[in-house]
């Protein structure tokens, strides 16, 4: 879909302090080339700037050393008798998908199986492919659907493989580029979601209609299942592979709709016909388990007579009846897990006779293991992994009871375990210190907001740090449901801990970290906590000496690039630097630029009489004004990124050079909203940030000859 074909033309005079907000709206013409001529001199300028810094060179080596490093983890996923891992370094930068045996994989020297060269693909069709996975038909994962992104953007191309023989099936399913959903109902036939034509994408610019396709006949001939509304975000379809059965019997096919973001109707796809499952629409569909779909609650339910709170897991049962028929069984719900006030369950994954759920207590990763016994209590227990890091389930499936899974902590490096059930999982792989932990500590402190909610933060520093101001980099995403857990600093350790800087992350509202109430907790209307919360933390930071506002320098991006938006908007005193990357800014027209529409749920409508003074209180790009002192901020986006539109960054930056403020301006001309296609761009912008960081924070290291950086000790 044309990302903004209505865009007004460009205007011949300059931007002036008084121009109003609709005079940079043809910078959201996002490939018109007078917008890209705009983009081309800042990107010019901004990197002659960041380059010249003298050590831009060194911390590029060290990024590259990192990140295209032979010994990281090649962390593969369970399909059957084998792993399959995609793979990317300096011989693959765009990836090559391989695969191994599972007893060869715990060896030193992996036999890996080249299945598909993304690099070479590239080449001979001249395109540029960015992996963007591969849906395998179980149990034998023969077939399989990859998508394919043009330079990394969400809209992508489908192609339907062959494991078996390494090559594209020449009329199998193909999609043109869309922003498609499209699965697997067996070997012969596929839901599809896509751009099928006029009226057939939501305001969201995702799928409104979800089609059956058959094999061997044109798209065109598909028939259809669903159709949803132009307001939902999106509609789809897929199927439980081995639902009811570990032997691939008994599969169990879903319909959805999601008339917001955060609401989802869902429907049994039985003989043709529609079943609803009537759950709450908050509810969210965790997965499946024994004959079970699994839910978790955001807000309390109270089925029939049964009572479960709010974040917890619940489990309803499809049953059969009358002539093969089925349904959701609601009124025999069953409780699964209740993490309760303090804790969050991230994901649940059903193994063959065992279900694993992936948790936090007080942002502290865990790993649960649960059955279901024949009384319906669900007995659950906590496997034996470290304490203080994230644990995140990273493959498994229903026809196995194996699973993998990562732990990592700040400063210990991730490792890969596998386990079955209660049995203690064993380490195939780690990956070796990328910088040395040993100066270094953390710990867990929290800051009170305005409204009194204590706010957990975690403070990375090197041991024995006095109460004397250190360059310190805050960081916090604070939306969507999505925490933030405690990750190795790989690259931050090594360019930033060990040149003396200070690492923070602040798990604030809006974010998942205690369940659905701290997201809640900041939606809408009370969007305004969340940014208190950041702010908050800054200011602790700054009363405990940890920092000063001279040396503190905040990051995010996406919804964290909004973050750092209001941040200097509303409190330009407190930083020194700010990171803001592929940010929302205009919080007035996010709605109405690329997938912005499906995020009103999470931000309201600014067409809302009631919401838009909310949103134009706090809106970035609208509350720049003159004679105010602003940190010189680092503004990154992508050409690309077709979800948060690149115009978000390049109005708010044209609008604050206007107002006679410096700004750096980069902007990818691929790369997606990661702002990066493949590992050498990822190398490259993140060699970026910190030379903005040390220039800022670290003026010391910006002279012509900077004080050496003692090496790590072993």
């Amino acid at each position: 879909m044309a990302a903004c074909s209505t865009t007004p033309s460009a205007p011949a005079q300059p931007f002036t302090p008084d121009s109003p907000p609709e005079a940079y709206e043809w910078l959201e013409d996002v490939r018109g080339a007078r917008a890209l001529e705009w983009v081309r001199a800042h990107n010019e300028k901004s990197l002659a700037r960041l380059k010249a810094h003298p050590l831009f060179a060194q911390v590029e080596s060290e990024l590259r050393t990192i990140l295209l490093a032979k010994d990281r983890i090649p962390y593969p996923s369970l399909m059957g008798e084998w792993l399959y891992n995609f793979w990317q370094d300096d011989r693959h930068v765009r990836g090559i998908w391989r695969r191994t045996r599972l007893a060869d994989y715990s060896k030193a020297e992996i036999p890996w199986e080249s299945v598909l060269d993304l690099d070479a693909l590239a080449t001979a069709e001249s395109e540029n492919w960015v992996w963007k996975g591969a849906d395998c038909l179980a149990p034998e994962y023969a077939r399989c659907l990859i998508t394919l992104s043009r330079g990394g953007g969400d809209a992508s191309v489908v192609r339907e493989f062959d494991t078996s023989s390494k090559s594209f099936v020449g009329d199998g399913f193909i999609l043109p580029e869309a922003k498609s959903n499209v699965s697997w109902v067996d070997r012969d036939t596929t839901f599809v979601g896509t751009d099928f034509g006029a009226g057939s994408l939501t305001n969201s610019g995702y799928p409104r209609i979800v089609k059956l396709w058959k094999r061997g006949t044109p798209l065109s001939a598909a028939t259809l299942v669903f159709e949803g509304s132009l307001d939902d975000v999106a509609v789809g379809a897929y199927t439980l592979e081995g639902f009811r059965n570990p032997d691939g019997g008994g599969d169990l096919s879903l319909v959805t709709r999601a008339p917001s973001f955060f609401e989802e109707e869902i429907s049994i796809f039985h003989r043709g016909k529609l079943v609803p499952v009537n759950v709450p629409k908050d509810a969210s569909l965790m997965g499946a388990f024994d004959g079970h779909l699994l839910f978790q609650l955001r807000t309390p339910w109270q089925p029939d007579r049964l009572v479960f709170p709010q974040g917890a897991l619940v489990a309803v049962p499809v049953q059969s009846h009358g002539e093969g028929d089925v349904h959701a069984a609601v009124s025999q719900a069953e409780l699964v897990f209740n993490p309760g006030s303090r804790g969050s369950i991230q994901s649940v994954r059903g193994g063959k006779s065992w279900l694993y759920l992936q948790t936090v207590e007080d942002v502290k990763g865990r790993l649960l293991v649960s059955r279901r016994a024949k009384n319906g209590e669900w007995k659950t227990r906590t496997l034996p992994f470290p304490d203080h890091g994230a644990v995140s389930l990273t493959s498994g499936n229903r026809f196995t009871d194996k699973y993998l899974a990562n732990f990592e902590s700040f400063l210990v490096p991730s490792g890969l375990y596998m386990g079955e059930g209660e049995a203690k999982p064993a380490r195939l792989k780690s990956i070796p210190d990328r910088f040395n932990p040993k100066p270094f500590e953390v710990r867990q402190e929290f800051a009170t907001s305005t409204d009194g909610e204590r706010i957990p933060y975690f403070l990375v520093y090197a041991k024995g740090h006095k109460a004397e101001p250190a360059p310190t980099l805050l960081y916090a995403y604070g939306g969507f449901e999505v925490s933030q857990d405690p990750r190795y600093l790989s690259t931050a350790g090594k360019a930033w801990l060990e040149r003396g800087g200070v690492y923070v992350l602040a798990n604030i509202r809006g974010g998942g970290e205690y369940g659905p109430r701290w997201h809640r907790a900041a939606l809408k209307e009370n969007r305004q906590k969340a940014f208190d919360d950041f702010a908050a933390v800054a200011k602790d930071l700054i009363a405990k000496k940890i920092t000063s506002s001279e040396k503190l320098g905040i990051q995010g991006g996406s919804n964290g690039g909004l973050l750092m938006g209001v941040q200097f908007t509303q409190h330009p005193e407190l930083f020194h630097a700010v990171l803001c990357q592929v940010p929302l800014l205009d919080m007035l027209r996010f709605h109405k630029l690329l997938a912005g529409h499906s995020w009103t749920g999470e931000y309201g409508n600014p067409d809302d009489p009631a919401m838009r003074p909310v949103l134009a209180g706090y809106s970035p790009f609208h509350n720049i004004k003159p004679g105010v002192k602003y940190p010189e901020v680092f503004f990154m986006t992508s050409t690309a990124d077709d979800r948060v539109h690149p115009g978000h960054a390049r109005k708010t930056a044209a609008r604050m050079e206007a107002m006679g403020y410096p700004v750096i301006y980069f902007e990818k001309i691929e790369g997606g909203h990661s702002a990066a296609a493949n590992l050498e761009q990822r190398v490259e912008r993140v060699a970026l940030e910190y030379s903005y960081l040390f220039s800022k924070l670290m003026p010391e290291l910006s002279s012509q000859n900077p004080a050496p950086v003692p090496a790590p000790k072993k």
